[in-house]
């Protein structure tokens, strides 16, 4: 690798800022939902082509695949994964570049890892002549909704021809104060599976309980059963969420309805459990139901898996971003019991997912990913791209 070339990276991550941030601004102007994302990838493969890169192609539908080709480019392959959907919520901020999408928004940042990773293509390609390898640029749709981009880009050959000896990706992180990146190894974010439970009793006259199979009790008692799979089926150590978010019986006052209807999720951090866990739950339901005279429909779609950074990659990453950022503003992160399906990726190449800080305290920047107030520092944003260009080079190194 040729020397100076960090602090090249740096300089041009400067250059390119201003530049950066019109994109990201572009983007959350102009929002589409997963599977959706026809303009966006339209813009990205503009983008690229005025950056010089045209070894590219699409996949999913409205995924991108680009090869950016340094000297000896058969000696490794790095791979950088943004992520392009937005999410189906009203914008509350007042900003010039609020969506123009009603009710489609950019509120988990996906505009931010889409520009960074245009911003970390225009510095690698610029300085593709100073490292060895291949790096490997994903644009993925559909992160937020099953059955996840990353698993179609998968399907679709994205980590062949070529193979990546790593996968890096980024995400943006409310919580983490803007100029500060997190890293954690090994499993990082929980898997996530959807449940639909429909239990079907007998309705009448809230009056006459007697002669009804109330589905509102019925169902009520499985809900509150179901915490059991957690609280005594679980290894205390391992951390497991079951959260019920929607309950429908659409009775009266004096009625009594003929079914109940809930919506939940099941979330952990290892793959036997949870195999375990879906079994358990599928028991509990039905044997309830059936005890109490009711019969029960469950559905368990299952979603992303757990998040497994792998750890000699996410060392070197973190190695890697304490040269770049310095040991005061690299932090550690706990596990996080939301999901990704980045996670994919970890389950089929080493992988490396890490967080970059947004927040802004004295601009109000505070709000949380997935909220209709959601925005970012967009400062961040050099180093959004200048730390994934450095990270792919020292990727490429190893």
């Amino acid at each position: 690798m040729e020397s100076g070339i960090k602090e090249k990276i740096k300089t041009l991550s400067e250059q390119y800022l201003d530049e950066t941030i019109a994109v990201r601004r572009h983007l959350h102007m102009h929002p589409e939902l997963s599977f959706h994302e026809y303009e966006t990838c339209a813009y990205v493969w503009d983008r690229l082509d005025q950056i010089g890169i045209t070894q590219k192609r699409k996949l999913a539908k409205t995924g991108i695949e680009a090869l950016i080709h340094g000297k000896n480019p058969h000696a490794r392959t790095i791979a950088l994964r943004a992520d392009m959907d937005a999410l189906p919520i009203i914008e509350q901020n007042q900003v010039p570049y609020k969506s123009m999408n009603d009710g489609v928004m950019h509120a988990c940042g996906h505009d931010a890892h889409t520009a960074s990773l245009l911003g970390a293509a225009y510095i690698l390609n610029s300085l593709r002549d100073s490292f060895e390898g291949t790096i490997k640029l994903i644009f993925q749709p559909g992160e937020e909704k099953l059955p996840g981009g990353a698993s179609m880009m998968i399907k679709e050959g994205i980590l062949e021809n070529p193979k990546p000896d790593g996968v890096i990706g980024q995400h943006v992180m409310p919580l983490i104060d803007s100029g500060k990146v997190g890293f954690r190894s090994g499993i990082y974010m929980a898997s996530t599976d959807e449940i639909y439970l429909k239990v079907k009793g007998k309705g009448g006259h809230g009056a006459m309980p007697h002669l009804n199979v109330d589905p509102v009790l019925i169902a009520s008692q499985i809900l509150v059963s179901l915490q059991q799979i957690v609280s005594r089926h679980a290894n205390p150590t391992m951390p497991s969420v079951l959260s019920f978010g929607k309950f429908i019986a659409n009775g009266a006052t004096n009625v009594i309805p003929n079914e109940a209807y809930l919506e939940g999720t099941f979330r952990t951090l290892d793959e036997k459990w949870r195999t375990e866990a879906h079994v358990k739950i599928r028991d509990m339901v039905e044997s309830i139901a059936t005890s109490m005279g009711a019969t029960a429909e469950l559905e368990i779609r299952k979603g992303y898996p757990a998040l497994f950074n792998e750890p000699e990659l996410t060392a070197m990453a973190k190695e890697a971003a304490i040269e770049y950022l310095g040991t005061e503003n690299v932090v550690d992160l706990d596990i996080w019991m939301a999901a990704e399906d980045f996670a994919y990726y970890s389950q089929e190449a080493s992988a490396c997912f890490y967080r970059l800080g947004t927040r802004n305290e004295s601009r109000g920047i505070t709000s949380s990913v997935h909220t209709p107030t959601f925005d970012i520092e967009e400062k961040s944003l050099a180093i959004g791209m200048g730390l994934m260009a450095w990270l792919a080079v020292r990727g490429l190194e190893n």
